[in-house]
């Protein structure tokens, strides 16, 4: 028998090796690993459901909105912890803001654009949200009162002040400070290029009573859980709307919290849905 020329003889291993390493790896793995998947771990495999009533609500690791068709808060329910995927909590786009501390300069919208709010910003505007919502300081180091970064672009970028913005409140607003070393703060035109300037960051006197993870968003955007002391923040008003006493709220946030994992890594934490279930429960 005539043997096969080289370059087709190496063609057909090739092919032949495609075929059986896609029959192994493609189908074969798959079924092997979904298989014990749902015969030893089958709540997990299946998304680790969260049921009332008999119907799907959620899920043990993905967090969700307790919001009405308007997007505010149902104040009988406690709020998650913010959330960066997707248009919140969406497993297909997992991840957070990718904005770091230095981000702190809002593009200002104009016609036509929307703009970007800056990292700083936005934990501003939720402090913000947040301390109305529960009745307490929303304030905020570097937030103005209104609600945005507290942030100066001060020209010339070096020596003595002859112009000072504040940039991430687009006029007609009043700036949150009169004058900056002598000279008058003005508020931002939207659409005006301010990067020359120098940018200075002003502390200010407010104290946080907010905590953290209620205006900051986790790094899946995926996250059930708040901490404790978010927690005790709400428990006032998820006893008031719900005719509770709040003492037997914060009963139901101890029974839901979750200790340090391993013992010694994290902190201690409360499911938000298992809460809420709880409360509906009575």
């Amino acid at each position: 028998m005539e043997r096969l020329p080289g370059w087709l003889s190496r063609h057909l291993a090739a092919l032949r090796a495609l075929l059986v390493l896609t029959l192994l790896l493609g189908l074969a793995y798959p079924l092997l690993v979904t298989g014990v998947a749902q015969a030893v771990f089958g709540h997990q495999a299946d998304g680790s459901p969260v049921q009332k009533d008999g119907k799907d609500v959620g899920s043990e690791l993905i967090g969700q909105n307790f919001t009405g068709k308007d997007g505010t808060p149902v104040g009988k329910y406690f709020q998650s912890r913010p959330s960066a995927a997707g248009d919140g909590y969406d497993p297909l786009a997992s991840g957070a803001s990718n904005l770091g501390p230095e981000d702190v300069l809002d593009v200002l919208p104009v016609p036509g654009d929307a703009g970007r709010p800056s990292l700083l910003t936005r934990v501003c505007a939720r402090s913000k949200a947040v301390g109305e919502l529960e009745g307490v300081s929303g304030a905020r180091p570097y937030c103005t009162p209104d609600g945005v970064g507290a942030v100066l672009k001060v020209f010339p970028a070096t020596g003595t002040p002859q112009r000072v913005v504040s940039a991430n409140q687009a006029c007609p607003v009043t700036p949150f400070l009169t004058a900056y070393q002598g000279v008058r703060v003005t508020c931002a035109k939207p659409g005006e290029d301010l990067s020359a300037g120098r940018t200075v960051p002003v502390r200010g006197t407010g104290v946080a009573v907010v905590p953290a993870d209620a205006v900051t968003a986790s790094g899946s955007g995926l996250d059930p859980h708040i901490s404790v002391a978010y927690a005790e923040l709400q428990a006032p008003r998820v006893a008031r709307e719900r005719g509770l006493g709040v003492a037997r709220v914060r009963e139901l946030i101890r029974e839901h919290t979750t200790g340090r994992p391993l013992g010694f890594m994290g902190e201690a934490a409360v499911d938000v849905l298992e809460l809420n279930l709880a409360l509906d429960r009575g």
